[in-house]
C-alpha cells in the first residue's frame, strides 16, 4: 500500500510540473513574432507570384507585337 502511494505521489507531481510547463508554453510569446513574419513573407510571396502571372502575360503580348512588326517590315 505504501508503495501505491509513492507511485501516486510522483504521478500527481510529474502530472503538476507537465501542466505547469504546458501552461508556461501557451502563455509565452517567443515565438508570436516569427508566426507573423512567416504570414507576411507567404502575403508578399502570394502577390509576387499573382503579379508577375499578370505581368508575364503583357510581355509576352508586347513581344509577339514587336515580332510581327518586324516581321510585316522586312
Amino acid at each position: 500500500m505504501i508503495v501505491m502511494g509513492v507511485r501516486t505521489e510522483i504521478m500527481n507531481k510529474t502530472l503538476f510540473n507537465f501542466c505547469l510547463k504546458l501552461q508556461d508554453l501557451t502563455a509565452s510569446e517567443t515565438g508570436q513574432d516569427l508566426v507573423e513574419y512567416a504570414m507576411l513573407v507567404a502575403l508578399v510571396a502570394f502577390g509576387a507570384t499573382a503579379s508577375l502571372k499578370t505581368l508575364g502575360t503583357g510581355v509576352s503580348h508586347v513581344f509577339t507585337n514587336i515580332s510581327s512588326t518586324l516581321g510585316s517590315a522586312s
